[in-house]
């Protein structure tokens, strides 16, 4: 397995160093449980900022959770290999609503998105109902082996993305 490298930049500026640091850490384990290497850069944003990125990269208007953004060349089919290249748009705002909802810290959030996010280059998709189940199941999976517990399937019912 190659290195993995993850970097967070927090450009709201509420995110503590530690929650940040914590994050790091859980993602580079969660990428050594599963075998996957490469690289990860994160930027946390605001309502604003990701709602301005909805509309830019997936034309839909309003804000969302997580953008991402596959930079690995589909020609090198490195996601069957467990390599992945992207960077991510995390929106806090949401992450904070849905951890109110949830009654969890809003880095649990962001860890959940992030998976996601990582999931999605690996080949993940959330658009059709079974792909969807089997999606979140795996977020979960992976949330549950950080110890950090399953999360998505904690929504209130009627809740999810």
């Amino acid at each position: 397995m190659g290195m993995s490298t993850v970097e967070f930049v927090d450009a709201t500026g509420r995110v503590p160093a530690a929650d940040r640091a914590w994050l790091e850490k859980m993602v580079v384990r969660a990428m050594g449980l599963e075998s996957i290497s490469g690289a990860v850069s994160i930027r946390i944003v605001n309502d604003a900022d990701m709602a301005a990125a909805h509309a830019e990269f997936c034309g839909v208007e309003g804000t969302t959770d997580v953008i991402t953004f596959d930079l690995t060349d589909p020609e090198e089919h490195l996601a069957a290999k467990g390599v992945v290249e992207a960077d991510l748009l995390l929106c806090l705002d949401e992450a904070e609503r849905q951890a109110k909802t949830r009654g969890h810290e809003p880095r649990r959030e962001l860890l959940l998105y992030t998976l996601h996010g990582i999931l999605h280059c690996l080949g993940h998709d959330d658009h059709e109902p079974d792909a969807y189940a089997r999606m979140h199941a795996e977020e979960d999976r992976l949330m549950a082996a950080l110890g950090v517990g399953a999360t998505f399937s904690a929504a209130p019912k009627g809740e999810g993305r």
